[in-house]
């Protein structure tokens, strides 16, 4: 990528989850017009998860899909959605009878 005159950088994060209630989020300074792709690239985190198959999930930018190719702002963040175990509205429902046994079992 060719340096712009104005010698800014582009300050991006780019996050990603590889299990519930973990995240690896990367801080990254990027040329300005740097892609999608060359924040995830920059980020380092495919090295860091070889067996995901981080270039075949879904990106976002501030929870946005957007495409690969897309060009970054200052400021952005970057985010891998990897593939739901239980949809949000199951997760929810197993939540809330759990806590209901909690509750039973602590009035006893």
């Amino acid at each position: 990528m060719a340096s712009t005159d104005s010698g800014m950088r582009l300050h991006v994060s780019v996050a990603y989850s590889p299990r519930a209630g973990e995240v690896d989020e990367v801080n990254l300074m990027l040329e300005p017009g740097a892609t999608v792709a060359d924040a995830l690239r920059a980020s380092g985190l495919q090295a860091r998860y070889p067996a995901a198959a981080l270039d075949a999930l879904p990106v976002g930018v501030w929870g946005a899909f957007c495409r690969r190719d897309d060009v970054l702002r200052d400021r952005d963040r970057v985010e891998l959605y990897r593939p739901l175990r239980v949809e949000p509205m199951e997760a929810r429902r197993r939540r809330q009878r759990a806590q209901a046994e909690n509750g039973a079992k602590a009035k006893r």
